[in-house]
């Protein structure tokens, strides 16, 4: 909630809403936090109403079989390629945020393959799990590996 608050900027991707394997429920995280989103938009303050967001899925048009009633928001699809997932967001955050500088999805497409070709040797380092990291911890290694990368 502390984040939907203080963020402008929301990125909700959908395409997480499998059923689990053990207890055969979908996982609506992602969902709720971007119906949060859209209510502070709406409803709350001045500030609140400045809020943008991009709503990812998939497959286009499969959000209206889980969740129709945002059928009136651009949701983009990105046949599960990381690649677009990023051009698509950096489109977003260059056009949303006024960004003279930013680079294109294709070098930073090239950045992430990168860092996650080092990012099991860094939680090494580091210490921690690379599968069961928080959100946190994941901004920490990011963090760690931009300095590395800086100084090396």
């Amino acid at each position: 909630m502390k984040l939907v608050e203080q963020c402008r900027y929301g990125i909700h991707d959908l395409c997480r809403t499998e059923l689990d394997s053990t207890s055969r429920l979908p996982r609506f995280n992602m969902p709720l936090e971007l119906g949060i989103f859209l209510g502070a938009k709406r409803f709350g303050t001045a500030q609140q109403r400045r809020k943008s967001c991009l709503v990812l899925d998939k497959e286009k048009y499969r959000y209206q079989k889980f969740i129709s009633d945002i059928a009136g928001q651009d949701i983009q699809s990105h046949d599960g390629n990381t690649n677009s997932v990023i051009a698509q967001v950096r489109d977003f955050l260059r056009a949303e945020s006024n960004q003279k500088v930013l680079p294109g999805g294709t070098v930073i497409a090239k950045e992430y393959m990168e860092f996650e070709k080092q990012k099991r040797k860094i939680c090494k380092e580091l210490d921690l799990d690379p599968i069961a990291s928080t959100f946190t911890d994941q901004a920490y290694i990011i963090a760690y590996w931009i300095k590395q990368k800086a100084v090396g």
